[in-house]
């Protein structure tokens, strides 16, 4: 059977970015972008932010957990104990208030639980927050000179991201495609070890999700080797794509030079937020092998999109 990776034919569809999309984008950056306003001329009302200080004194002994420094609080938000931001309202910059409150007969902390206590506060700033208008001034806030402009950015990261989507799923179609045109029949091994791996990734998504694989197979009513079974057809199919690329790799001489892997590193480590000290930690024969064949894959990708036909999708 003859391997085919160069000249696929795929049809590809790619998606422009629509006014609508933008609208509710910029709307979502107009909740997550208050306009803040520092009061001087009022005393705090409800729904304004408060900056304060704080100390919590309960049968005159402070207590612990009952203090904070520069806290930011929204009266009427309910986050504090009942009664505590009440007691806020008509404070004014630079005021010392005792607030008095009881703790609730089921608060968390049983050494608190149901008592009286006395919180000294100091407030230094009243904000008041509310919502930008569409206009330069919101643009403004987010680093760029009108709306216009913010509008467009925002229109061209959403192509953008789109875009790089778009070219994962046509590679993804591509290499899935030149697999099935190879001669594939994995031995025993191969396939323990491609479940194995599998099994290794399902148990990484589900503790991302909170969850065990023993806990993901009580809820399903499976067993782990009823899961395991499950993840055969996936972990056949990823061992051909990996198969392919390998041959690939073979085929075109594919190398990774001491420059490229030492970019891929340091690629890995920004993505981290890490510095280059920092990655040496993490630097092991198993980890250098990973960034390899990671170079390997696009290469090997780059030659397979770059010969590949692609059919708009009408």
């Amino acid at each position: 059977m003859e391997f085919i990776y160069k000249g696929l034919e795929v049809e590809f569809d790619r998606h422009i970015t629509t006014d609508a999309e933008v609208d509710t984008q910029v709307e979502r950056l107009r909740q997550q972008t208050p306009n803040v306003k520092i009061i001087t001329d009022r005393a705090a009302q409800n729904g304004d932010e408060l900056l304060l200080d704080y100390a919590g004194f309960c049968d005159g002994e402070q207590f612990a957990g009952g203090t904070a420094e520069q806290q930011t609080l929204v009266l009427g938000s309910g986050m504090f104990i009942p009664g505590f931001e009440d007691q806020l309202i008509g404070a004014k910059p630079g005021d010392k208030v005792d607030v008095n409150v009881t703790f609730p007969e089921q608060y968390h902390a049983d050494n608190l639980a149901g008592k009286a206590a006395q919180f000294k506060c100091t407030v230094y700033e009243i904000r008041e927050k509310s919502i930008y208008e569409l206009d330069d001034a919101f643009a403004q806030a987010l680093g760029l000179e009108s709306y216009d402009k913010l509008y467009e950015a925002v229109r061209q990261s959403i192509q953008n991201y789109t875009d790089e989507r778009g070219q994962m799923d046509l590679e993804d179609r591509l290499i899935r495609k030149a697999a099935q045109t190879m001669a594939f029949e994995p031995n025993d091994d191969e396939m323990e070890k491609a479940l194995d791996e599998q099994m290794d990734s399902l148990a990484a998504q589900l503790v991302r999700q909170g969850l065990s694989l023993e806990m993901y197979a009580q809820f399903t009513g499976k067993s782990i080797s009823e899961l395991r079974e499950e993840q055969r057809g996936e972990a056949r199919e990823n061992l051909r794509i990996r198969t392919a690329i390998e041959k690939i790799v073979a085929l075109e001489n594919i190398t990774v030079s001491e420059d490229e892997l030492n970019a891929a590193v340091a690629d890995v480590a920004k993505q981290n937020g890490l510095t280059d000290e920092e990655m040496k930690a993490y630097i092991s024969d198993e980890f250098t092998d990973a960034v390899k064949r990671s170079v390997e894959l696009k290469k090997a990708m780059a030659i397979v999109r770059e010969s590949a036909v692609l059919v708009e999708k009408q």
